[in-house]
Parts: structure tokens; sequence; C-alpha cells
């Protein structure tokens, strides 16, 4: 599938291309994702020891379990294939996520997410890192719109410099019998404490189709083209996750 839809990659750091959703996984069940995105056009030149991303594959599998009705654990494996580098295996993260109980009533969805691993450094400037991600979104009727203005921290760098960096994500679509059309786009403004000019941000945009004709089903594909020169050029990327009831499956 990936090679027969048109696909966009941000950079080679990135394994999943997505914006969350507030809701977490309800108690008990578990959702089986599969993140694959292929960059046709981006960087084709090692920079500080990184790999280039041009025609470089990425798939990360993401497991998550539903802990309570409002908190849930996601694991990811992440890999890679860019030729002449071979497939290899990039690292794994684990992500702890809350969110704000439906009984508070308030008018838009929360959720807090913290993610944490680790990545080799062949691939990655940053070995260990940590994401903060608050997620907003809100649904009125068919119009869906989400914010995930997330931080990400550096724990292990060669530069050895831990500030923040600003990376926000936004969502929107309207839903259409059963998909769903929209954009998504994803930015990495740089450090807080010294953000760089327009020119040297990572700035792309996504156009993106979610399909929901099975509830069991999770279903997002789209291309993505990048805005400014620091971002890959053209990058596509299919989401494919599988949810199990697991009471319902045992019968009880």
């Amino acid at each position: 599938m990936v090679f027969l839809l048109p696909y966009f990659l941000l950079a080679q750091e990135n394994y999943e291309i997505q914006v969350y959703a507030s809701p977490t996984m309800p108690k008990g069940n578990t959702i089986f994702e599969l993140h694959s995105n292929f960059t046709f056009k981006g960087e084709k030149n090692i920079v500080e020891k990184v790999i280039p991303s041009h025609h470089s594959l990425h798939e990360t599998v993401e497991i998550t379990h539903g802990i309570t009705q409002n908190f849930e654990i996601g694991f990811y494996l992440f890999t890679n294939y860019t030729d002449p580098y071979g497939y290899n295996v990039i690292g794994s993260h684990i992500r702890p996520r809350v969110s704000a109980p439906k009984k508070w009533n308030w008018p838009v969805g929360v959720s807090l997410s913290t993610e944490f691993g680790y990545q080799r450094r062949r691939y990655s400037t940053e070995t260990w890192n940590i994401e903060v991600r608050p997620i907003i979104d809100k649904q009125w009727g068919n119009f869906y719109l989400a914010f995930n203005p997330t931080f990400g921290i550096s724990l292990k760098s060669d530069s050895n410099i831990h500030t923040p960096a600003f990376e926000p994500n936004l969502k929107a679509s309207v839903t259409i019998h059963k998909l769903a059309l929209g954009i998504e786009y994803y930015g990495d403004l740089g450090m807080l404490n010294h953000i760089p000019k327009l020119s040297e941000q990572s700035h792309a945009l996504f156009v993106i189709v979610d399909l929901y004709f099975d509830p069991r089903w999770e279903i997002n594909i789209g291309p993505g083209f990048g805005l400014t020169k620091n971002t890959d050029d053209l990058v596509c990327k299919i989401l494919i996750g599988r949810r199990i009831n697991w009471k319902s499956r045992n019968g009880r």
C-alpha cells in the first residue's frame, strides 16, 4: 500500500505522523496500529551523521491498551528501510496518556500524552528524548478540529541542550457519510529560547482521508507537502489500526 499511494515525510525522525484525538482507549481494549510513510522527495545528503530521508520507508508498530476508562499506555517499535543502508530497527518509545473524564462535562475533549524513548544515533541527533503532548479537540456535527501543542525535550543529544522545542500539530476535517476529508499541519518552530527564522523552521501540510467503514478499524491516508526548505518536499503516509475488545471476543 505504501508504494501504491503518494506519501510524504517531514524528517528522518518522524516514524508516526499523526494528530492525536483526545479519547483514550476504553478499559480492557487494545488497538494495534501500523504507521507507514515513504519519503518520495527529501534530504539526499548525510547531515550531522544522520542518514538521508530521501526514498526512506518508515514503519512503526504501535500497541495501545486501556488500563482504566481514562488512562492508557502505548508502546512503539520504530523501523526504517533506506537504500543502501538496509532495513533496521531504530528504537522504541513508551507513552502513558490520561484523559479528562466525560462526567466533567468540559466543552472540549482534553488529554495529556507523555512519550519517552530511544532511537539510534545513526538516525537521529537525539538518542533519548521525551515528548509532552497536550491534546484538545472538538466535534461540531460533521466538522472536527484537533490541536496538539507539542513540546519535544532532548534528554541526550550531540548538542547536550535540553530546552523544549515547540512542535504544534493541527487537524481539521469534515465527515461525509463514512469518510472524512481534511488537512493536517505539522510544525517544528525550534527551541523556545531561540526560535529561528521561518525558512529554517519545519512546516508541512497533509491532505488526508479517514475511513469510517467499520468502528473496529482506523484508517488514515494522505500525501504531505513541505512548506519550507528544512522540510522534506513530498511524503505519504498510511495509518491502519485494529481495535479489539477482549471481553467481547471472549464472550463475556
